[in-house]
């Protein structure tokens, strides 16, 4: 049976209830409140009022039976009205609920509701309404994701397929071409484990060894990876020598997020500029700013700078080897370690990449 008529019965059967439930507590009832009006009628008529007694009772239960019984018509075809009209209002919702939810599975993401009531039903639709929007991000994502790792691995297989026509047509030979396969190759598994990582990431399940850290070791480790490589591109490195207190994180994770971090600021730092590194206490966490004096971030983009393969400056990024990825991952590690990583920045003046970490204890 469908929704509509088994709504529309339940709402008669209470009907029902309720008229018979009516007339049961007239009959039980009403005589304690009409005897006190026939001992009056009686007392006032004398000897003859004793013998009409019983006719007087009889007639008013009569009267009242009658007048309820003459009334119950108009009030069920009342109530019936009521019903439908309450019983469709509820099924609309449940329609709407039911069209949208279809409309999702179809994968039409697209569709929403009417959610401007205060009842249970108008906070249904707009849940639904919630759901839908994220199940549009979400294939909206997967979309940009495969169409930017396709994008991503064109380039390098564009370029082996250039080495081996070079090779195959005797106008390169191999040893001269074996190079460049081999660094091609290299930035297609470079891709290929950055977004693994990123997937573990994003599902939660990257695997940390949370233990006491000094940050003096790992900063000093960073920094000397990146030295030769500021001071190639003609940008300064400033990283505080310390004592720092200790913090409750898995090393190589830490140094994972500097680096990331790190060398997206060399990316975005013309020659002559530099780039900061601090460290100060806030609240129960160690804070990390990394701050560049680059070109800076326009206002409309900070809110994407960490979704995967989003590029400010696409074609310098793709030029500078960037895979697109590293804020994103960034990003994950430090909220896995318990953190939480933001920028700001202004144009013209360079950005600003802060995150905590949990203090030791």
């Amino acid at each position: 049976m469908r929704f509509l008529p088994r709504l529309l019965l339940s709402h008669l059967l209470v009907i029902a209830l309720a008229v018979a439930g009516l007339f049961v507590a007239a009959e039980l009832f009403a005589p304690n409140f009409y005897r006190a009006h026939v001992d009056e009628m009686v007392q006032t008529l004398g000897p003859a009022g004793a013998e009409l007694r019983g006719n007087l009772e009889h007639g008013m239960r009569l009267t009242l039976t009658r007048a309820l019984g003459a009334s119950v018509p108009l009030a069920v075809l009342v109530a019936i009205g009521a019903a439908l009209l309450s019983s469709r209002r509820v099924v609309r919702g449940v329609e709407a609920l039911r069209a949208g939810s279809e409309a999702l599975a179809a994968g039409e993401y697209h569709a929403r509701l009417q959610a401007g009531g205060r009842d249970e039903l108008s906070d249904l639709a707009h849940n639904f309404n919630v759901m839908a929007e994220r199940l549009e991000r979400v294939e909206q994502g997967r979309v940009e994701l495969i169409s930017n790792v396709a994008h991503e691995l064109r380039a390098p297989l564009a370029a082996l397929r250039g080495y081996a026509d070079a090779i195959t047509d005797g106008v390169m030979a191999p040893e001269h071409a074996a190079g460049a396969i081999t660094r091609e190759v290299a930035a297609m598994e470079r891709l290929v484990q950055d977004l693994s990582l990123v997937s573990r990431v994003e599902a939660g399940r990257i695997e940390l060894r949370l233990r006491t850290l000094d940050v003096a070791g790992v900063l000093a480790g960073v920094q000397e990876r990146f030295s030769l490589a500021f001071e190639e591109r003609g940008v300064g490195l400033v990283v505080p020598a310390g004592p720092f207190p200790a913090v409750r994180a898995d090393g190589e994770r830490l140094a994972q997020v500097l680096t990331n971090l790190l060398g997206n600021a060399l990316r975005h730092t013309p020659r002559g500029g530099q780039v900061s590194l601090g460290v100060r206490v806030d609240g129960s966490a160690l804070r990390f700013e990394v701050t560049d004096t680059g070109p800076g971030i326009a206002p409309e983009h900070l809110d994407r700078v960490f979704e995967r393969f989003y590029r400010v400056d696409a074609a310098r990024a793709r030029a500078d080897g960037g895979s697109g990825v590293g804020l994103t991952i960034a990003r994950g590690l430090t909220e896995a370690m318990g953190g939480r990583l933001s920028v700001a920045s202004q144009v013209g003046r360079g950005s600003t990449f802060a995150f905590t970490v949990p203090l030791a204890g």
